[in-house]
Formats: structure tokens, sequence, C-alpha cells
């Protein structure tokens, strides 16, 4: 990794940016504590906050929305996902180390996407306590062990220091679309805050489709962009993450379709 150093108080520290995805909120001690232990480990280092608003417990959300924002980093990056249901179990403490950034969170099927977009990656399990906090509770591994660990590589800690390679990391079941030559069946997979549908469905699948039908409800056409329809109307259309989406112009897709399952077809 290249780092830039920069003093502070005399002392010099690596430049690096670290970023925090959790489900903690705003409200609480939580995200505040995770970047005291940060500052105090490289006070040099950018801290950028994704979302602390993931739906509790929602692994599968979370793992969407890294794979949605880490392309967009330098590939040095620091990226670390706390939503962590199993905290205090048996789950393992991971880093995986990519050619598009270092990732660090729980063993819990958060870095699903990230493992099947990347060609090649490293699992770690932290073990070495050497980079954890001296007292480390079984509720708070976010605090006590992800966010020590993140400094510390920010800091120029290479990730096969913190453990041993493991090649059995949980990755989630994501279920993927069924693909005919009349039809593709898809569900959704995600839904965001303006109510719109991400479904599973690739953008590279849809070519030659020309109607998705959801419930009852059958678009006519994929949109190039939501002002294709009437303000109000139902539309698919490829989102900017690559997939297509179920929306409703300036409103909520959600809180019209309550099916998962959706089919496009020719």
């Amino acid at each position: 990794m290249e780092f830039i150093t920069t003093l502070f108080k005399g002392q010099a520290y690596l430049k690096q940016i670290i970023t925090l995805t959790t489900d903690f909120g705003d409200q609480d001690h939580y995200v505040g504590s995770m970047k005291g232990v940060i500052l105090r480990i490289n006070a040099g280092v950018i801290i950028v906050d994704i979302t602390h608003k993931i739906q509790r417990h929602d692994i599968l959300k979370a793992a969407f929305t890294v794979c949605g924002f880490y392309p967009y980093f330098p590939d040095d990056a620091i990226h670390v996902v706390v939503v962590d249901p199993g905290v205090g179990s048996g789950r393992r403490p991971i880093v995986v180390e990519t050619e598009h950034g270092v990732f660090v969170g729980p063993d819990n099927g958060v870095f699903t996407l990230v493992m099947d977009n990347c060609d090649k990656f490293n699992v770690y399990e932290v073990t070495n306590d050497d980079y954890m906090l001296k007292n480390v509770s079984n509720t708070f591994h976010g605090r006590d062990i992800f966010t020590p660990v993140a400094a510390h590589i920010s800091s120029g800690i290479e990730p096969k220091e913190l453990g041993n390679p493991i090649e059995d990391p949980f990755k989630l079941r994501i279920k993927q679309p069924v693909v005919s030559d009349t039809e593709i069946i898809g569900n959704v997979i995600y839904t965001d805050s303006f109510g719109n549908l991400i479904t599973n469905v690739h953008s590279n699948l849809v070519a030659g489709f020309s109607k998705v039908k959801v419930g009852d409800n059958i678009v006519d056409t994929v949109a190039k962009s939501y002002n294709n329809v009437a303000k109000g109307e139902l539309l698919a259309i490829i989102g900017s993450t690559g997939f297509l989406e179920i929306a409703v112009n300036q409103g909520s897709a959600a809180d019209i379709i309550k099916d998962n399952e959706i089919r496009v077809i020719k």
C-alpha cells in the first residue's frame, strides 16, 4: 500500500482512508467510540461515514451497500463493516484483502458480494490480540476488534500479521435469477430509501427482453430515466448499481409492490 505521511503534534502519521458502515444509528455513543479508537492509533487517518442506518441485523442489505460504494474509493482504502447479530458468538472476526481495498468485519456473509466481485482475495481470521483493544467485550467488537485492526492496517500493518489465512469464509446464499429463452425470473434483494426495488437481475441479462411483470403489474419497457413515465407511474430501469430496478416516478415502488418475485419477459 502507498501512504502519504502527515504530521500531527510533531509526530508522523500515515494518511489513509477508513470507511465505516454499521447498523448502529446516530443516537448513541457507538460510532463515536469507534472513531476515537481509530484516531488514538492513527490520528492522521481520514474517516468516512458511509451509513449507520443499515436496517438492524440486515446482513444482506449491508453486503449490498458495501458492494455499491467500495469500487469508487481508492484501492488502498480500508472498509469497516459492522452489522453483526452474532457478536460474541463463535463467528470469526476477519480481514478480506483484495486489489480494490481491505475489508474488516465479522465472518457472517457481509463481504459475500465483495468476494464474488473480486478475482483474487485473501481472507485472514483476526487472532493476534496485539492489534485489538486490551479488554475485548462480548457485545462491541466494532470498537474492540474491527476498528483497532483497521487503524493498525492504516498505520502499515499487513493483514497477514493479524492471523492465519482461512479458506472457508462464510458466504450468504444469494438467490440467482433463472434465465430461459423466454423469460428471466428474478427477485428483489434490496429496497433503497426512495422505495426503489433493486433486483438480482443484472443489466447484461436484460438485452432482448422488453417487459417486466411484478405481481399483477406489467411494465411495457425498461425506461432510460425516471421521467420516461408520468409522475406516480410504475417503471423498470437499470439503476446505478447495474441491476434492474422497479421504481415509481417521484414515488415509492415499495408502497405499491409487495411481491418479491419479478419476471422479465419478451
